[in-house]
């Protein structure tokens, strides 16, 4: 089942616009394999004929169908592992110390995907439990997609989920074995605040944040979108927060309010002007 070029164009902006993400010219491949199961399951027989009913669908469900299925969600527990060990051993002393008068903290996920990241942050934060008792601890999680926070909400993760990246000792502490899956136990659950958004529209009235975590998304958009998503960020981050990006990312030549700094492998980033609030 292969698209055609009128099709593969009418995805490209759909996607552009309700999402944000830039499908480039080439990624044709990209779109049959990520629609067809979408195709089949609307009983149309070739993707033409999806296009075809997306067009015709005025209530919005099948281009939010669409929409879920061309957005990537890759992920594992602790992806990539050093910006986790920059949150234990750095980041999150700094904060602490920072905030020990207030006594508040407050983290931001920024592109949950199905919850992996969101949960690894909450085992980090359950490690220094006892330094957190009394405070008032919000960590967020973020996500385009409908489908995605479900599963996250719900917690439940496969065999093959669980050995990507999930040190053992980790498994047996925060999840419960269910069947064939594992579900993470209801006290890490109750820690993540879920809200369904795009990075690329409105906003929800978030807290000032210490900490952020924008790994491995800034790469789907142009660079109109990152600018403005990073100076969204800039605005909620404290002054003497924290911006942790993937690998491939950067804040270089999108915004300067920012500064990377090196911590245990990981892309971190603060804003230059700790004293006060950047504009």
């Amino acid at each position: 089942m292969t698209i055609g070029a009128v099709e593969f164009d009418y995805i490209r902006k759909l996607v552009r616009e309700r999402s944000a993400i830039v499908l480039e010219p080439g990624k044709e491949y990209l779109a049959e394999s990520r629609l067809l199961p979408v195709a089949r399951d609307e009983g149309c027989a070739t993707l033409q004929d999806l296009v075809a009913k997306i067009r015709a669908d005025r209530s919005g469900g099948l281009e939010r169908k669409v929409i879920e299925a061309m957005t990537t969600n890759e992920t594992t527990f602790f992806r990539d592992v050093h910006p986790f060990e920059a949150l234990r051993k750095t980041v999150l002393p700094d904060v602490l110390a920072a905030r020990a008068a207030q006594r508040q903290l407050n983290i931001w996920c920024g592109a949950s995907s199905s919850g992996q990241e969101p949960y690894s942050i909450a085992m980090v934060l359950r490690e220094r439990a006892a330094d957190l008792a009394g405070w008032s601890v919000r960590l967020l999680a973020s996500d385009i997609s409908r489908e995605m926070l479900d599963r996250t909400k719900e917690g439940r993760y496969s065999q093959l989920e669980v050995n990507r990246g999930l040190p053992a000792t980790m498994l047996v502490k925060w999840f419960e074995k269910q069947g064939t899956s594992w579900q993470v136990k209801p006290e890490l659950r109750a820690m993540l605040e879920l809200h369904e958004m795009n990075l690329a529209g409105a906003w929800p009235a978030f807290p000032s944040l210490d900490i952020v975590f924008m790994r491995n998304v800034l790469i789907y958009f142009d660079v109109e979108t990152k600018q403005a998503i990073l100076g969204k960020v800039r605005r909620l981050l404290r002054p003497d927060g924290w911006l942790l990006l993937g690998g491939a990312e950067t804040t270089l030549n999108l915004d300067d309010a920012f500064e990377r700094v090196p911590v245990e492998k990981a892309t971190c980033y603060r804003l230059r002007d700790r004293n006060g609030r950047t504009s």
